[in-house]
């Protein structure tokens, strides 16, 4: 069982499993990571690695012009200094409406259902609660 080729094999297997568990997780990961940098434009509220939160102002190429604080302090930065995008103002409007479509069909759909059919929790909040007589 100690032939070259069986070391090779066992090698070469060992290998695999390594890209397959490590290296690959971590390459898609950065693709991801470098996406959301590319995806960076003027109005996004971004937060930087060194934990500064900004509005950006202005994107050209490598570099961000972003806008902080109460008095609107200005600076550049570069676009690997971005570690997340809080929420872009018309990114935070469309999931609100379509938050308020899906509460309307969800209310809908409440309605429509046979008494059987609602949750034990809203046939309790339906029952009126008892009192017991306190004993003195």
């Amino acid at each position: 069982m100690n032939s070259p080729a069986a070391s090779i094999g066992f090698m070469a297997l060992f290998i695999a499993l390594m890209y397959m568990l490590l290296i690959r997780p971590q390459k898609k990961k950065e693709k991801a990571i470098n996406e959301m940098r590319d995806s960076v434009q003027s109005g996004d509220e971004i937060i930087t690695i060194g934990g500064i939160c900004g509005t950006v102002v202005k994107a050209k190429g490598e570099s961000l012009m972003i806008q902080v604080g109460a008095d609107k302090v200005k600076f550049e930065i570069m676009r690997w200094g971005v570690s997340r995008i809080v929420e872009s103002p018309n990114a935070a409007a469309a999931k609100r409406a379509k938050a308020d479509d899906d509460d309307d069909e969800a209310s809908e759909n409440k309605k429509s259902l046979p008494k059987k059919m609602k949750k034990p929790a809203e046939q309790a909040e339906a029952e009126p609660k008892k009192t017991e007589p306190a004993d003195d």
